[in-house]
């Protein structure tokens, strides 16, 4: 739990403290591992995530923050709840130092 609060932290600093804990299910299936990279690919989608429709009543912010070489503005998930203002770590996101 540790190492996923650290990498969620790492990413967007604040983030942890704003979503619900994973779930024991989410846990087990997670690795959480430290590895050299020496060349590494990715896998890009597009789109929002696909979620149960319980997740967007959790009180946090969903949606998409775009990335370029800086990231873009952020765009709110159509099924969250557009009373939640976006938080200011995805407003005025900066990689960590």
């Amino acid at each position: 739990m540790n190492a996923m609060r650290d990498f969620v932290e790492y990413v967007a600093r604040g983030r942890w403290a704003t979503v619900r804990p994973p779930t024991h299910q989410e846990v087990a299936a997670t690795m959480i591992l430290a590895v050299p990279l020496v060349e590494a690919s990715a896998k890009i989608r597009t789109g929002f995530a696909v979620d149960n429709a319980d997740e967007y009543s959790s009180g946090a912010w969903t949606g998409v923050l775009p990335f370029k070489w800086t990231p873009g503005e952020p765009i709110r998930d159509p099924r969250g709840d557009a009373s939640i203002p976006v938080p200011d770590n995805m407003q005025h996101y900066s990689r960590p130092q």
